[in-house]
């Protein structure tokens, strides 16, 4: 089959386009032709070794073990099974949810041995991938590329609305709102939970079709008036902010959440670091939350959601598997509306 591995930390020239065995799933494992796999941030900075601080590593401080096939947004059918697993799967269109982990039900996304499909385990960016029977989902779409926008950076969302509790009414102001994560932050919150949406984008152009997804108003970065226009379209302070760019907005973030709001994040590229004054977190009372990933139980909500057409497939472009090099270098770029989907087989 062909694949495409990581080498080493750097740039796009330690992506690498290999012809290798065809794995066997072991007992309790599947093997799924890939047919779709979303491109998310977490196999670009795991290529550049972003999650360190002092030194280079992956998803996790130890660091990757290279070569390593990246990917995990993927969507595929099931064409083998191991001994343990009913010969019934063969033939099923499924998604995968994207890491493992010993934790108990509710707490997985937090266990210590988490680890994750694409920086642990290889991952989609392959003709064919081995996974946990037990970890493969029904397909929530009838296509392939659309089903393979939502394991990670809408498992990602869904799980930053139910960790701030977010009510009907409400009004969240989504950051980075035309990205993977911020375009489903904007559906999810407005469409599932009911909430009134401030998307955050850089091009104003993007309006109408942030509108589309949900928002009800749709404001520029850029402007030197951020601030002040926020609480203008809202009348007053803000409810919560569901946030994925990091420092270049977290001061104004503060600024405009209400007494009580709440503060959430899931991404930083727009800083990793910031300045912080405590007497603002105290004094307006504001909670702070952190927040990757999410539970089985959530990822079956979500996937119900997408079924019920309450969450829509957001998709910038697609690419051969091939091109992941000129898919990984797009998708560095600003301006992009959704998802980048790798084909593989086309």
């Amino acid at each position: 089959m062909k694949a495409v591995q990581v080498t080493g930390y750097g740039g796009v020239d330690k992506l690498e386009l290999v012809e290798q065995a065809i794995p066997e799933p072991k007992e309790n494992e599947v093997l799924i032709q890939v047919k779709a796999c979303g491109m998310n941030n977490t196999e670009i900075w795991m290529r550049e070794g972003a999650y360190g601080t002092e030194a280079k590593s992956g998803w996790k401080p130890n660091g990757v073990h290279f070569p390593r096939t990246p990917g995990s947004d993927t969507a595929g059918v099931i064409v083998k099974a191991g001994k343990a697993v009913d010969d019934a799967l063969i033939g099923k269109d499924v998604v995968l949810f994207p890491f493992t982990s010993g934790g108990e039900n509710g707490l997985e996304h937090i266990s210590e041995d988490m680890s994750f499909i694409g920086s642990e385990y290889d991952g989609g960016y392959a003709e064919y991938v081995v996974w946990p029977a037990s970890l493969c989902f029904e397909m929530p779409l009838p296509s392939y590329t659309e089903s393979a926008v939502f394991s990670v950076s809408g498992l990602t969302a869904w799980h930053m609305a139910e960790q701030i509790k977010i009510q009907p009414g409400e009004t969240v102001m989504v950051t980075g709102a035309n990205g993977g994560v911020g375009s489903l932050n904007v559906q999810i919150a407005s469409s599932v939970f009911g909430a009134k949406v401030i998307a955050i984008v850089g091009d104003l152009a993007l309006e109408e079709r942030m509108k589309d997804l949900g928002a009800a108003h749709v404001l520029s970065y850029k402007s030197e008036r951020l601030a002040e226009e926020i609480l203008e379209v809202n009348g007053g302070p803000i409810d919560s902010v569901l946030d994925v760019v990091g420092d270049s907005l977290f001061a104004i973030s503060l600024q405009v959440l209400k007494n009580g709001g709440k503060f959430c994040t899931s991404g930083s590229a727009g800083g990793q670091k910031t300045e912080l004054d405590f007497r603002v977190l105290y004094l307006k009372h504001i909670t702070l939350y952190g927040s990757v990933l999410g539970t089985r139980e959530e990822f079956g909500r979500m996937l119900r959601a997408i079924s019920e057409r309450k969450i829509k497939p957001v998709i910038d472009r697609t690419f051969p598997l091939e091109e992941a090099k000129e898919a990984q270098t797009y998708f560095k770029q600003s301006g992009k509306t959704g998802k980048i989907v790798l084909l593989p087989g086309n």
